[in-house]
């Protein structure tokens, strides 16, 4: 059976797509890099937001078209999208050949055995089951790769549908996670990225207690280079992680911590368990105790109960504190949530329009970011040569992959996507670094 898959929304739904294809692949079935002359085309979907529910249904769409042509043959949609939309997807896209939730990835290989003999497939396992221990096709650049320590998520904020599509937080054994790692190790990878929806609360569900610095000891034990931290909870933060994450060389100085607002009001509507006084605290506790540090954050404009003098408090804010990288989001009243049903908010067309004012603000703080950068020799991790601009790109710390940018930088000789080098930092292009090679 020749078998193609397509992965989209975040790194956490990569992971499962690459366990589904080593699944795949230890069944005997062959992997296609593309769609075109596949026996079945697995679509792995994110339902998350508005934008990424477009681009699964028109992902879906596209290889209808396809399936109709007669290059590909069954479809079969899974992931977050199926999980949400089970029932609406079987009546609204009848070229969909069968459907799986998130607590079902294991079972791929049988699905696809009945989908080409021409059953049809419905599976929806719990989400709330522990996690399961599978192996992964690595599809990253073989110097990069995603750590995925735990799936769901019992934060339960008022706009977020994500706990009733992934279940509960559950951690992976600190076992299991270091033996993935060491295989991830072995293959070459340089910058481990550890993911979650919730890093911080590793452990408490399993052991009782936070495991995530004792994790990241272990994990810096392992021949890893880099190891990144995608994403943190700003009240889960202790002093213990603090100084772990200042004390290990191999722990990049860059926090990813997701804020979404910092108006008093608006985080108590959306069950956030921080208010402003707090995160102006743990911000500055961070700086002062990690030279250094680079700050990403998301914002969502527009949330219930965001008058015009609380969006005006969120711009201030952000002008304060002065976060490196701020990723700004207008609010979309997602059907299931508590905050759908909150009637005190602003209609989309103003919270698109506030998200645009966010990021005029936001790139104001990122011009002063960059140009404070200039002259400055970093450690860059390359990722390949760009045949556009004619010169080598890659990341320094402050750059996580996919999201931040790229350094784009000169050399006199070859330099080899994986390769650590030293780039002296000379200019800005579109907001983007660039810089020459130093030998």
């Amino acid at each position: 059976m020749k078998v193609s898959f397509i992965s989209l929304g975040c790194a956490k739904n990569l992971v499962n797509t690459e366990q589904m294809m080593a699944l795949c692949r230890d069944a005997g079935m062959e992997l296609l890099p593309e769609p075109t002359g596949a026996d079945a085309v697995v679509i792995n979907t994110c339902g998350f937001i508005d934008s990424a529910k477009s681009e699964a249904i028109d992902t879906i769409l596209s290889m209808a078209e396809l399936k109709a042509q007669g290059q590909v043959g069954k479809i079969l949609v899974t992931g977050c999208l199926s999980q949400r939309y089970q029932q609406e997807i079987i009546e609204e896209m009848p070229e969909v050949d069968g459907l799986m939730g998130t607590g079902s990835y294991g079972e791929i290989v049988s699905a696809l055995r009945e989908l080409v003999q021409g059953r049809t497939v419905s599976r929806f396992g719990s989400i709330n089951a522990p996690v399961e221990e599978l192996d992964r096709v690595v599809t990253t650049p073989s110097h990069y790769a995603f750590l995925r320590i735990a799936e769901g998520c019992d934060n339960h904020c008022a706009y977020c549908i994500i706990p009733a599509l992934r279940g509960k937080y559950r951690s992976r054994r600190m076992e299991d996670v270091l033996r993935e790692a060491q295989k991830l190790a072995d293959a070459g990878v340089k910058e481990c990225i550890v993911i979650a929806q919730d890093i911080t609360r590793y452990g408490i569900d399993l052991y009782g207690e936070r495991k995530l610095s004792a994790l990241l000891r272990a994990l810096c034990r392992l021949d890893f280079h880099w190891i990144r931290l995608h994403y943190l909870y700003p009240d889960e933060i202790t002093d213990e992680l603090i100084d772990t994450i200042a004390s290990e060389p191999k722990i990049l100085k860059y926090i990813d911590l997701p804020i979404q607002h910092c108006n008093d009001r608006v985080l108590t509507a959306m069950n956030r368990r921080d208010n402003k006084a707090a995160l102006m605290e743990i911000f500055d506790r961070l700086r002062r105790k990690i030279p250094g540090l680079v700050l990403r954050t998301t914002v969502i404009t527009g949330l219930p109960y965001e008058d015009e003098a609380a969006f005006d408090e969120l711009c201030d804010f952000l002008r304060q504190v002065r976060i490196e990288r701020t990723g700004v989001f207008p609010y979309s009243p997602e059907e299931g949530t508590a905050a759908a049903k909150m009637l005190n908010r602003v209609d989309t067309a103003e919270a698109e329009r506030r998200a645009e004012l966010v990021v005029d603000v936001q790139s104001e703080i990122m011009d002063d970011f960059n140009a404070g950068r200039l002259g400055s020799t970093v450690e860059v991790l390359c990722d390949g040569f760009d045949g556009q601009s004619m010169c080598y790109t890659g990341r320094s710390f402050a750059e996580s992959p996919e999201i931040d940018g790229r350094i784009y930088f000169t050399a006199g000789r070859d330099v080899a996507p994986g390769e650590f080098v030293l780039v002296r930092l000379t200019g800005v292009m579109d907001g983007e670094m660039t810089g020459e090679l130093e030998e």
